[in-house]
């Protein structure tokens, strides 16, 4: 069976109004309309760098104890959260077999 979703954990993880830290989560592969909307979203067509935010908003589907990650959790990121998440979508949603070396 092919894997469509994907565990994460952020290097430092999103700090919710009550202070909860929320590190852990899942991130689904993307599909045709992901990109699509998130390129012809108003924000998107306002302001390009707003891209990774909404496309990130839509295929994180579980972050720590989070009902739902919305754009607006996406933004409030810590910049390496952001840079962390970007790099592991490029991977799972890249065409091309990436092997990843690793030390435990």
């Amino acid at each position: 069976m092919m894997q469509t979703e994907f565990e994460f954990t952020l290097p430092r993880g999103y700090v919710d109004s009550a202070g909860e830290v929320h590190r852990h989560g899942r991130m689904r592969l993307a599909n045709v309309l992901d990109e699509v909307e998130a390129i012809e979203h108003p924000q998107v067509q306002a302001y390009e760098s707003y891209l990774p935010i909404i496309l990130l908003g839509r295929v994180i589907v579980q972050l720590g104890s989070l009902t739902a990650v919305t754009p607006e959790i996406v933004g409030n990121l810590f910049a390496s959260d952001i840079a962390y998440l970007q790099d592991i979508y490029l991977r799972f949603n890249s065409a091309d077999s990436i092997a990843v070396s690793a030390i435990c």
